[in-house]
């Protein structure tokens, strides 16, 4: 049995920078009022004809390849994380391979939205154990602002959400005590349309009912939240699947050298805080300049965190997710 590490990690966001007063001046809110209720400053969005989802993520890939010191050519799969790709299929595995040049390895599309990445993770991970694959390139990103309710309707909803990617490259690793240690995955699915997107679907709905209907109300083309019930369930869900990475690995949440939460809410990061008796230097967030970035939101936070130097060799760092579906997971890592 072989064992797994992060070799390299990369992200990337758009330039342009969309501020909680921008907002402002297209919907009945304010900045007082978003960081409040998420801890959202500003976001980054798309412009159009400038970045997708795939071409973030390909951007995104190429530093985190160049960090591992690796060529292309050592990629041995891809696995991309996303709940907006490009096209509704093919998946953007298939495009990163493409983009990037790569040989013609197996690309897979992980739908696991805000726990894509550590979904996706803990996937390459248990590929590289059993020996079939070497390096992996794993991509979280996604493109939100451009299928977002920007009028009062939606502002509970898309004041929260951001553009960008992240990506990692998981590589064989001969030192047992580095690496994964383990990763744990859990889904709810009785929850599924508590947080949903439900169009354009092919399962209710016929695709020329949709389009026969043409109808300007019809809101089931935009995210839902039920937002207070998705608090109650995060908060739950988050302290559950970290504890049981640490006990899985026989360990305390004192050894806990850094958390990285999936950045849905910064009023949840902060539960889960001061619920494990983390200081400010265990815990690394983002949101308030990114905004929820859904799969890619981890990667993003992982590598600006190890990029400021707050990720050592030897710490110990935990990743946890919680979002649609309901699905939640986390992942124990020795760096």
């Amino acid at each position: 049995m072989y064992h797994s590490k992060i070799s390299g990690l990369g992200y990337y966001v758009p330039e342009n920078v969309v501020t909680n007063d921008d907002l402002s001046k297209i919907m009945d809110t304010n900045d007082a009022w978003i960081q409040e209720r998420t801890g959202i400053k500003e976001r980054r969005h798309v412009v159009r004809g400038e970045d997708t989802t795939t071409s973030m993520g390909v951007k995104a890939a190429e530093i985190a390849i160049q960090r591992a010191n690796i060529a292309k050519e050592d990629i041995d799969f891809v696995i991309f994380a996303t709940l907006s790709p490009d096209y509704y299929f093919p998946g953007p595995g298939v495009l990163v391979q493409r983009d990037l040049g790569l040989r013609t390895v197996g690309a897979l599309d992980v739908r696991n939205q805000c726990s894509g990445f550590v979904y996706a993770l803990s996937i390459a991970d248990q590929y590289i154990k059993t020996g079939m694959y070497k390096n992996i390139l794993i991509i979280g990103s996604e493109v939100h602002s451009t299928g977002l309710d920007m009028t009062d309707r939606g502002r509970g909803v898309s004041v929260i959400f951001g553009d960008g990617a992240g990506a990692a490259v998981l590589s064989r690793e001969e030192d047992v005590t580095k690496g994964i240690l383990s990763t744990h995955l859990h889904s709810e699915g009785q929850h599924a349309e508590e947080l949903a997107l439900i169009a354009p679907g092919m399962g209710k709905r016929w695709i020329t009912d949709v389009i026969a209907d043409n109808d300007p109300n019809d809101e089931s083309y935009y995210p839902y939240m039920n937002g207070q019930f998705v608090f109650k369930n995060a908060v739950v869900r988050f302290s559950e699947v970290i504890n049981e990475g640490l006990q899985a690995n026989n360990l305390q949440v004192s050894d806990i050298n850094m958390l990285v939460p999936h950045q849905a809410n910064l009023r949840i990061s902060q539960f889960i805080q001061q619920k494990f008796q983390l200081s400010d230097d265990q815990v690394y967030n983002n949101i308030m300049n990114y905004g929820n970035t859904t799969a890619a939101s981890i990667p993003i936070a992982l590598t600006e965190a190890w990029e400021k130097g707050k990720i050592k060799s030897g710490d110990l760092v935990v990743l946890a997710a919680f979002g649609s579906g309901f699905t939640w997971g986390s992942a124990i890592i020795r760096w």
